[in-house]
């Protein structure tokens, strides 16, 4: 895969994760209530949800590039399109979490907890329309496709794991910091205008 395109999609799909959602806010919530280490088997489920999603949708879009190429180039327009949309709707956030921190401590057992995740990972339908929706941009059809798939879902499991560590670890300090809205909100409008700047480049991008 081209270092150019994966040096846009790492920091994008890295900046993307790191904005409060479900997964990462279900991570602050399991760091702070029942540990880092038991925390890691509700990411192993998530992380299995994340790369079950990312495969379908993966699947998807190669047999779009392999029987319509140019529909494909279509897709890839508007994904770039769907990025800046992203990218827009984070700036008209008004800085809520995604579900409220006050659960009580979690007596669930590891099977529990990794289902847990599992189910958060692929019950989130914006997770879907994200994924279908950024790998296009980012593929070659010059390229053998099934190595670049593979690429971006070993990049995407890489991020989301680091992403749910830092939620997951930074506990309590990352309570205080997005319980406070202003701060909510300027980390979604820098995610955002790096969404916007990366849907106009793929926009533009031959």
């Amino acid at each position: 895969m081209e270092f150019a395109l994966l040096s846009v999609f790492i920091p994008t799909f890295f900046f993307v994760s790191l904005t409060p959602g479900m997964c990462m806010t279900l991570a602050m919530t399991m760091g702070m209530t029942i540990g880092v280490k038991r925390a890691l088997w509700m990411m192993l489920g998530e992380l299995a949800g994340v790369a079950l999603v990312a495969a379908l949708a993966a699947v998807g879009v190669a047999a779009l590039l392999l029987n319509y190429p140019n529909f494909f180039l279509a897709f890839k327009i508007l994904g770039g399109l769907y990025l800046a949309y992203i990218g827009i709707q984070m700036w008209r956030s008004k800085g809520k979490m995604a579900i409220q921190l006050d659960q009580e401590k979690s007596q669930a057992s590891r099977r529990e907890l990794a289902i847990q995740g599992f189910v958060t990972a692929i019950a989130n339908p914006k997770g879907w329309a994200f994924f279908v929706a950024l790998l296009p941009p980012f593929l070659n059809p010059n390229q053998p496709l099934t190595a670049q798939l593979m690429t971006l879902i070993c990049v995407i499991l890489t991020l989301e794991f680091i992403c749910l560590l830092i939620y997951a670890s930074g506990g309590r300090t990352l309570r205080t910091l997005l319980l406070q809205s202003s701060n909510v909100k300027a980390m979604n409008r820098f995610s955002g205008s790096l969404m916007v700047g990366v849907g106009a480049w793929l926009g533009f991008s031959g």
